[in-house]
């Protein structure tokens, strides 16, 4: 397909080194303690004290440290958008447009030393409520997949360098969120269910409940796709399983870190609970028990503008049981997180247990870092739209800012927030969706004809082996 226009600017601009910030001496300085900062630190930017004093909502203070990793992390989970193929002109709509090899680099997001180790793909079942897979408009035997949908990665930290700085090799996954702008959201029929399908069982009581159509989404397969003959369950769990095979000798400095955005945030959610639960059961461990630091490692999940997932029995399962550290990033004037459901506070246990036998009682799991679009000096009110306020790119502005939104230049590039929205104040040679893909992935033939591109080879999507 076409070559994405802005990728290198946008690599060159998605963040700003403490270098280039400080002045170059003082600047490699200060680069050089925030990598040993985080290497010494990074249990607790991981959430093992559930953030305690590197949040401070009141006062709008959050740890520097702690702000570059959700940023980081933020990008990660940015990049499954941008490499996602939802042209459905395209025979490979639904599909990643880029290698394994080459996704990080293609994206904008050179020199991260992770390798991407297993492409992720989903399918629903046919009555699903979310309906958000992309499809061609080609004739169906002319297309990749007419059923599956590509929907994330696993990757794992292998450079030395990178190891140094973070303190630990890092298993990571990320989840595709919808490009179907937001229609899924009146989809959700706000209903609870047990779920059980599926082997480890994910709940072991009836008490707790997860969203049907997110566990749809997420434990569905299709006996007619290449691509899911198992579930996404299924292959995220058996790479991540077969990762800590590999690393066994360093579970001592080994974390397991799940992200999001939006729908995608909900899979980072359900996935972490699972990849617990299937460690936990399969060891015999509790996370708090001496020797299950040593065996278990540490799951973080952070999320950014994701929708409830569960009942308060699965929040009460997921924190203090399996003991997963999440932090949530929330737009206040974002409708996603407000749904699916009836909110049940998790400060008010006699209303949790008087609402705990309706159908469509949700609980958010995990710490809430709490932004709001109003705050930001570069955001325009006016264009305020339900899908501005929840754009990946908005919230990454959102957590550069927190708390220092008045400091000139921004720390990080407000051009990005423009990268696929339009809510940037007027400012000269920003265009709104300026992320484009080059020609619409059309190209000129020798006769002067224009056609669509072909892909290169390694870039054609290949099914994952069964489990």
């Amino acid at each position: 397909m076409g070559n994405i226009v802005g990728s290198a600017g946008a690599a060159a601009s998605r963040g700003v080194s403490a270098a280039s910030l400080v002045g170059s001496d003082d600047g490699a300085a200060a680069a050089g303690q925030k990598s040993r900062d985080l290497a010494q630190r990074w249990q607790e930017i991981n959430g093992q004290k559930n953030w305690v004093g590197l949040l401070e909502p009141h006062d709008h203070v959050l740890d520097e440290t702690l702000r570059e990793e959700i940023i980081r992390y933020g990008e990660f989970a940015e990049s499954t958008y941008d490499a996602f193929d939802c042209d459905s002109y395209s025979k490979y709509c639904g599909s990643c447009r880029y290698s394994k090899k080459k996704l990080l680099d293609a994206v904008g997001l050179p020199n991260r030393g992770y390798e991407v180790t297993r492409y992720l793909y989903a399918t629903e079942d046919f009555d699903s409520p979310l309906k958000m897979l992309k499809h061609s408009n080609q004739p169906a035997d002319s297309v990749w997949s007419t059923v599956s949908n590509w929907i994330g990665f696993v990757a794992v930290c292998t450079d030395e360098k990178e190891l140094r700085r973070l303190g630990r090799r890092d298993i990571l996954v990320a989840w595709r969120g919808t490009v179907t702008d937001l229609e899924w959201l009146s989809d959700i029929e706000d209903v609870l269910a047990a779920p059980k399908r599926g082997r480890p069982a994910i709940s072991l009581t009836e008490d707790i409940k997860v969203d049907a159509g997110f566990w749809s989404l997420y434990n569905s397969t299709k006996s007619d796709s290449r691509y899911n003959q198992t579930s996404v369950r299924e292959q995220v769990n058996k790479e991540v399983l077969r990762l800590l095979d590999v690393y066994k000798n360093e579970t001592d400095k080994l974390s397991i870190t799940i992200t999001g955005h939006s729908l995608g945030a909900a899979l980072a959610v359900l996935n972490a609970y699972d990849i617990a639960q299937e460690l936990q059961s399969s060891k015999n461990l509790k996370p708090t028990t001496p020797s299950a630091c040593c065996t278990i490692p540490m799951i973080t999940v952070f999320s950014f503008a994701g929708p409830r997932v569960g009942n308060d029995a699965f929040r009460k399962r997921f924190e203090s049981e399996l003991g997963i550290k999440a932090l949530r990033m929330v737009n206040v004037n974002d409708l996603v997180p407000k749904v699916p459901g009836v909110f049940v506070n998790e400060q008010s246990p006699e209303l949790s247990d008087l609402l705990a036998m309706l159908p469509w009682t949700y609980s958010h799991v995990g710490q809430e870092l709490k932004l709001n679009d109003q705050d930001s000096h570069y955001l325009d009110p006016a264009k305020a739209t339900i899908a501005h306020r929840h754009n990946p790119e908005q919230y990454l502005h959102l957590v550069d800012g927190y708390g220092r939104y008045a400091e000139h230049p921004p720390h990080r590039d407000i051009t990005l927030v423009n990268k696929a929205s339009d809510f940037l104040k007027s400012v000269p040679f920003i265009p709104a969706q300026w992320r484009q893909v080059q020609d619409k992935g059309l190209v000129r033939n020798a006769d002067g004809t224009w056609s669509q591109a072909p892909r290169e080879l390694e870039d054609i999507p290949t099914p994952p082996t069964k489990v």
